[in-house]
């Protein structure tokens, strides 16, 4: 999924139009639309304004993770092992994790085709 479909999946989940989300974060509308329609992309500290908003990591925004947050990371359920354990781990060791686990489902899917 990319930033565009992930925006107006999130601002539809809170039930905004693109002029309720650009006033809620001080955005023309005319900038919402072309985000989501893939015209033109916001900066890099706009996208992390956008994910703050959204209570969503920017990786989850830009499409490059399914994991809204890393702290749900602590929520993953195991049929083997009852839960992961992340006590102790930080934001970043939650991200590297997401990443190994993106990997991981990437290269499945490789041999699945």
């Amino acid at each position: 999924m990319k930033f565009k479909d992930r925006l107006v999946q999130l601002r539809k989940e809170l039930g905004l139009t693109q002029t309720d989300f650009a006033k809620k974060i001080g955005f023309s509308r005319t900038a919402i639309s072309a985000w989501e329609i893939g015209r033109n992309e916001p900066s890099n500290d706009d996208t992390i304004k956008i994910a703050d908003f959204f209570g969503v990591s920017v990786d989850y925004i830009i499409g490059n993770s399914d994991i809204r947050n890393p702290e749900e990371l602590k929520n993953v359920q195991f049929a083997n092992h009852g839960g992961l354990n992340t006590e102790g781990l930080g934001e970043e060791e939650l991200k590297e994790l997401q990443r190994q686990i993106d990997f991981i489902k990437k290269m499945k899917n490789k041999k699945e085709k």
